[in-house]
């Protein structure tokens, strides 16, 4: 019979959908389908090219003792020390290796450090608190335990078909019972960046509870660069910044980094040896050369994944406006660029589970709003979620295209 902790996860949830949603796509399904849900980066050629070139020299430079051994739960020594340089010098930080380590994507990252001062403890039960939703639904598991607190963010309406989320300072500012702050920066699944102001007041709390301010920063500086970034990753103590090679071109090797104080640090680093081991030893060598490769990685974030996620993120606007119902109260969260367009319609028979089944029966993927509002008990946060849906950008453009004028088509079926 499975434990509480079992059952939790094993529960169904939004990551589990999308997950299967990866499976239906890449099994001998008869349809050609249009996936414009889960969060694959595009495969660009010119970042290709440069992962390709550092994987052999990693092949070639020590495959034996990099793939045929085991290593430091920590990470590859000259990762560590390529991670100090990289974030001390174009950062301005003052970082040491005891402040890295390496693991196996940055989702995993956060969930250790969720098991490790969330839950019961001598201080009573300390909560995972979400302060601004939406946000990734991979973090609903970040916790092994259901003390889950979800912060629904303000809606600001901004314009012809814009809107834009603002940080709920006041509620963030009465949570009690914290053992983690964590939040995604900019955000998945709206591109958002938290302000500097509301980032403080996030630190500023967490301070006050002797909880961790974690800030996930898959999508953001210094690398990807994906979305656009108001506020650079805070090298404050008590905050734990981490980093992800998956949306920089490498999501399939599950890699990640996690700088913070060096007592978390610590303990991440033993729980990791605990279950895991270690990260991928070969991807840590490819990415240890990649960052001691000068500005070439820098040069490829701000001339090919910035330019392509901005074009593209043009296009869906474009695309919104022509296949969207002239008469459809939809909105788009206001941004320059992102993996993402975050849609949230307003009106009263929209839903988002139904919206997903009709796009399924046009062998074409999108993700629910709800997914993403984990931890909240408001109606209003709850409703507002059930009128939102992600659409991934980073599909061919023809995919892109046809799946935004099914997506109008399937509107229009809503609406009658």
């Amino acid at each position: 019979m499975r434990s509480s902790i079992g059952d939790k996860m094993c529960s169904m949830s939004g990551l589990r959908v999308i997950m299967d949603d990866i499976a239906a796509v890449t099994s001998h399904s008869p349809h050609n389908w249009l996936n414009l849900g889960i969060g694959n980066p595009a495969p660009l050629p010119e970042l290709t090219a440069f992962w390709q070139r550092h994987v052999r020299q990693a092949l070639d430079a020590d495959f034996e003792g990099l793939s045929c051994s085991y290593g430091p739960s920590r990470g590859l020594p000259v990762l560590l020390d390529a991670v100090v340089e990289y974030f001390n010098q174009r950062l301005g930080w003052d970082i040491d290796a005891s402040n890295v380590m390496v693991g196996p994507g940055s989702q995993m990252l956060c969930f250790i450090a969720g098991a490790l001062y969330t839950g019961q403890s001598t201080a009573g039960e300390r909560s995972l608190v979400l302060p601004a939703l939406p946000d990734y639904t991979g973090y609903e598991a970040s916790s092994l335990h259901k003390s889950l607190v979800g912060i629904p963010s303000d809606v600001v309406h901004s314009g012809d078909h814009r809107f834009r989320y603002v940080l709920d300072t006041a509620a963030v500012e009465q949570t009690q019972g914290a053992g983690v702050f964590l939040a995604s920066n900019p955000s998945n699944p709206t591109g958002r960046s938290l302000t500097q102001a509301e980032l403080d007041t996030i630190i500023k709390v967490a301070g006050a509870q002797d909880a961790l301010t974690i800030v996930d920063n898959a999508y953001g500086e210094p690398f990807p660069g994906i979305a656009v970034t108001h506020t650079p990753p805070p090298p404050e103590n008590g905050v734990l910044n981490c980093f992800s090679f998956s949306k920089a071109g490498l999501p399939g090797e599950r890699l990640g980094i996690a700088i913070g104080p060096a007592e978390v640090v610590k303990d991440m680093v033993a729980f990791l040896g605990n279950t895991a081991l270690h990260a991928p030893r070969l991807a840590q060598y490819a990415v240890a050369q990649a960052l001691k490769s000068g500005d070439e990685l820098g040069e490829i974030v701000s001339g090919t994944i910035q330019p392509f996620y901005t074009a593209r993120w043009e296009l869906a606007s474009e695309l919104f406006r022509e296949d969207l119902p002239a008469d459809l109260r939809w909105y788009l969260h206001e941004g320059t660029r992102g993996m993402f367009s975050w849609l949230h319609i307003d009106e009263p028979w929209f839903d988002d589970l139904r919206l997903y089944d009709l796009m399924k029966d046009r062998h074409t993927f999108v993700v629910p709003g709800s997914y993403f509002f984990a931890g909240t008990t408001s109606p209003e946060a709850v409703e507002h979620g059930r009128r939102c849906v992600r659409i991934s950008l980073s599909a061919r453009e023809a995919d892109l295209r046809q799946g935004i004028a099914r997506l109008g088509d399937a509107l229009r079926v809503m609406a009658s």
